[in-house]
């Protein structure tokens, strides 16, 4: 079996994940896995599927049908997944939103050698002032020696100079 992964971007309307769908299934291809939203108003994502080597051009063809859709769609060969070893930690972050957030919690993370398996963000309104919240949602997988406790000291130094609160949680290796 063949695993590619879809990039989708185009403007958002009903209908485009069907489009998708459509394409992926009259390809062969069974849709595994998938992240789409909304993103400044665009329809944005990326899709896992898995079909057979054959049925791979027929995958683009159908795509192309999408493509006209008003649904860029790119297909790139998914890695194989290598059951990577390394704790797994969530990590949360509220506060004040200002510029240079996720550069300093990523610089944090990289001096760790951290890898980031998902990393969601968004903004929110603070319910008494309205000012903007900014929050942080993310899935680390730690390398050797390196534990949850190393990860909570790094991202604490940096936390008084950007103002956020930080919680992290051990998760289930996947």
């Amino acid at each position: 079996m063949a695993t590619l992964i879809l990039s989708v971007i185009g403007s958002d309307r009903p209908g485009l994940t069907q489009a998708l769908a459509d394409a992926v299934l009259s390809a062969g291809g069974n849709w595994l896995e998938s992240h789409l939203s909304r993103l400044g108003g665009l329809y944005v994502g990326s899709v896992r599927v898995e079909l057979t080597p054959e049925h791979v051009e027929a995958l683009r063809a159908a795509v192309t049908s999408v493509d006209v859709q008003g649904l860029d769609v790119r297909i790139a060969p998914a890695l194989e997944d290598t059951g990577e070893a390394g704790e797994v930690v969530s990590f949360s972050l509220v506060g004040q939103d200002r510029p240079g957030i996720v550069r300093q919690v990523t610089g944090a993370l990289t001096v760790l050698d951290v890898n980031i398996d998902a990393f969601e963000t968004r903004i929110s309104a603070e319910p008494y002032s309205g000012a903007p919240l900014f929050h942080l949602e993310a899935r680390l997988r730690l390398p050797a020696g390196v534990t949850a406790q190393d990860v909570q000291i790094a991202l604490e130094a940096i936390s008084g100079e950007i103002m956020v609160d930080i919680s992290l949680m051990t998760a289930e290796a996947h």
